[in-house]
């Protein structure tokens, strides 16, 4: 029977914008609750009805208007497809039929739920979700399109695009992360005692790529999408929130997404060519995201536990709290450098440790650490390593030696908007 709606039939433009608004949002949500219900063994099963249920939606609201409560609307409409498509199996109609009744029993209960006890039915579902499509037997990659797919409604093409790689290859990973969570059987819980940390590590590690991929696109027209950013964050906040699995460690992780999003809008000009740091208008950035960062910063601060993801928000932080660049608290920024470095010697940390060098002591003393790091050979191809020297170079006033520097990173640089900035300050020295 078609639920009661308050609304006129609104056209089939209106219910599309709706519907694709809906199963961004509530896709993760839908898919979590099937998924809890009938095992992760049916995770496709639970994918595919959601799909179906959206697609009667679009079909029946355009003529009867939107529902009352569309979320709901959704929900029923994707269980009782469920339990159809169940219904149908011989091995749950003849050799399981107390399974079946159980099954329809949980739907019953589920469905009688409301407000906060259902809020938080599908919260932990979620959660469980999530630390599902992270489970270590997946690789990283297969977690990320999984966690895209089924928590965040991303379709298979969306995935391609935010990761460059063609749609084909996004449908093979996610087709052997479904048949990997399938034939090891894992479990669809949140994991508990001395489980709890690795695998938490390891959920936290996806959605920090994840965020990255967003923040400083590996490759591709645009250095930033801001619905990797978005849903890493989202998916942050839904592990924050759990009593238990809420540890200062998430705290901090969600802390420095929040900080860094929160200087999305300036990090590209109008033309889409990437802005440095302390060329960046401040104005642009977002307050309540850094309110908000800085507010898990606080959290994260109990315990007695050091993490990566502190240090990194602690140095958001202090960018995020200078009103201008020559306000920062460098220093304070170098120290948390130093510390991080003790936790992670990669030459990418080592890099940026040098630039904080080179804003407390001077651009001569940042050179020497850039060109030990060269040496090593870790960095030579990376095209900010020289972007970088470029750029002391330029501020010790030597035009001719920067613009060495920027035309080597102009040759390394992929990214288009990273390559229209390296070109204008080429263009720069050369003019000097």
């Amino acid at each position: 029977m078609m639920p009661s709606t308050r609304q006129s039939p609104p056209g089939d433009e209106a219910v599309t914008r709706l519907a694709d608004k809906l199963f961004r949002h509530e896709a993760g949500r839908l898919v979590s609750v099937l998924t809890g219900i009938f095992g992760v063994h049916r995770l496709q099963m639970a994918e595919d009805v959601v799909q179906e249920a959206l697609v009667r939606a679009l079909k029946t609201w355009p003529y009867y208007g939107i529902p009352e409560n569309p979320p709901a609307w959704l929900m029923q409409t994707a269980k009782n497809l469920a339990l159809d498509r169940v219904r149908r199996e011989r091995r749950f109609r003849e050799k399981q039929p107390a399974i079946m009744i159980d099954l329809e029993q949980r739907m019953t209960a589920l469905s009688g739920e409301s407000g906060p006890m259902l809020e938080d039915e599908i919260k932990d579902a979620r959660l469980r979700l999530l630390f599902t499509c992270c489970h270590p037997v997946l690789s990283l990659e297969m977690q990320a399109a999984l966690a895209l797919k089924v928590l965040g409604g991303f379709s298979p093409a969306e995935i391609a695009q935010a990761f460059l790689i063609r749609e084909a290859a996004v449908a093979k990973r996610l087709s052997r992360a479904r048949r990997r969570l399938k034939t090891d059987t894992i479990p669809f819980e949140l994991p508990s005692g001395p489980d709890l940390a690795p695998r938490l590590d390891g959920v936290l590690h996806t959605l920090y790529l994840l965020f990255n991929e967003g923040y400083k696109a590996s490759a591709g027209e645009r250095v930033v999408r801001r619905d990797l950013c978005a849903e890493a964050i989202r998916m942050g906040s839904l592990l924050a929130d759990h009593p238990v699995v809420g540890r200062p460690c998430v705290h901090a992780l969600l802390a420095l997404m929040l900080l860094n999003g929160s200087r999305l809008s300036s990090r590209t000009d109008a033309e889409g060519a990437f802005v440095r740091l302390e060329d960046q208008d401040r104005s642009l950035w977002d307050q309540a995201m850094i309110r908000r960062g800085i507010l898990h910063l606080s959290k994260a601060s109990v315990g007695e536990t050091l993490s990566e993801y502190h240090l990194q928000a602690g140095i958001s932080a202090c960018h995020c709290l200078a009103p201008d660049d020559a306000s920062t608290d460098w220093p304070r920024i170098l120290s948390l450098y130093d510390h991080l470095a003790e936790l992670n010697d990669s030459p990418v940390v080592a890099l940026n440790r040098a630039v904080a060098v080179a804003k407390v002591h001077g651009p001569e003393k940042g050179i020497a650490e850039v060109q030990t790091l060269l040496e090593q050979g870790a960095l030579e191809s990376y095209h900010l390593a020289h972007a970088v020297l470029g750029d002391f170079e330029h501020q010790r006033e030597q035009p001719a030696a920067a613009a060495h520097y920027f035309k080597k990173a102009l040759h390394l640089a992929v990214l288009r908007s990273e390559r229209d900035y390296l070109a204008r300050r080429l263009r720069e020295c050369e003019a000097s």
